[in-house]
Formats: structure tokens, sequence, C-alpha cells
């Protein structure tokens, strides 16, 4: 379970553990002993030359982003953290964004783990929960669905059905604009929401 650095709390990692969970959270400044002593074992790491197996490059038009994971055994912690349920593992990656016309961006961030993981896998929780979080803001903003005041029976359940069946489709047609590019052309051009159409039904049809 992966969770944002709002719900890094002793008692929330007791909950997964004792559940048979395991978790991965985010260490900000709200933990403040836990996150110096998290980027106090990193340190020597930040001047460390980049692994292969680490590093992801990913290349965009006009931009380059660069994500180095790296992993250490929880034993590497400077002070007694025993009150964190499992704690097994600490987690940094290193995010080096360049973009054309901006300054580069380089930007730290810290994880705990009760599992054992590798640099992949925390690599690869990390970017599906942000995966899902990008999703439910989509959602919010481009279709309101916290907004939503209709909950009668199972009409709820459906019409977030119905977000995500729009979602999906919007993301399946290859313009490149953003969802609420789409959203306004469906709008005002039958032709494209014809198009947005014929491209969510075909990805739903591949196996």
């Amino acid at each position: 379970m992966t969770i944002d650095a709002m719900a890094c709390q002793t008692k929330i990692a007791e909950a997964i553990t004792s559940k048979g969970g395991d978790y991965l959270l985010a260490v900000k400044g709200n933990q403040g002993k836990l996150a110096a002593a998290v980027q106090t074992a990193f340190a020597p790491h930040r001047r460390a030359p980049i692994e292969k197996t680490t590093c992801q490059i990913e290349k965009q038009k006009g931009r380059v982003e660069a994500r180095t994971r790296h992993v250490l055994n929880a034993s590497e912690l400077e002070g007694d953290f025993s009150t964190w349920s499992g704690l097994t593992s600490i987690v940094m990656v290193e995010n080096y964004r360049a973009a054309k016309g901006k300054e580069p961006e380089l930007e730290y961030r810290y994880y705990i783990s009760s599992a054992e993981l590798t640099p992949e896998q925390a690599g690869n929780a990390i970017r599906a929960h942000w995966g899902i979080e990008s999703m439910h803001w989509i959602l919010d903003v481009s279709m309101r669905e916290d907004a939503c005041q209709i909950y009668r029976e199972n009409t709820a359940e459906n019409l977030a059905g119905l977000r995500h069946m729009a979602l999906n489709m919007l993301r399946a047609e290859p313009t490149k604009i953003s969802v609420p590019m789409k959203q306004k052309r469906c709008m005002m051009n039958p032709a494209f929401l014809e198009q947005v159409l014929v491209a969510g039904f075909t990805s739903m049809a591949k196996p």
C-alpha cells in the first residue's frame, strides 16, 4: 500500500502490517526526526555514480526526465525507529527534469517500507501510486467527480464507471492535447467526438 506523506504515521503502519499488508510511505517534514535520519542515510548516495539498474530515463517532446532509485536496509538509520511496525527498507528517488526553455530541476523524494524492495520494485510501486493519483485528479478537475451529489441506490457507482470509461476513451484518442481540451473539442466538433468513440471502443476490443 502506497500513501502520501500526510499519512506517514506509526498507527497507519501498524494497521497495515497487522492485516498482513506491506506499506510504502512517503516521508517529509511531518516526521522530522525520521525524515532527517533517512536523508542522512542517503547522503553518500547523492554523490555516488548512477547504477544502470536503478536509473530510468524518459524523453518526451522538449523534455527529459531521469529517475534514480536507491534502496537501503532500515538498519542504516541512525536512531531508534522501532515504533514503525515492520520497517525494513528506506527509499530515495532522485528526480531530474530538463525542459526546453526552463531551468533544470533536481528533486529528492524519500520513503519507508515494510517490504524488502529492489530499486526497480520501489520505482514501480511509486509510479503506480502517482498514476492513480493523477487519474483521480483528472476525474475531479475535468469531470467534477468530487462535486457530484447523486447517491441514490447504485447511481453513484454507475456514474463513476461511466466517467472512467469516458476518460479511457479520451486517452485512447491519439491527438496530442490535454483531456480537458479533448472534452471541449468533443462538445464543439461532432467529427472529433466520433474519433474519440472509435478510438475508445477499439481499445476496449483489444485482447
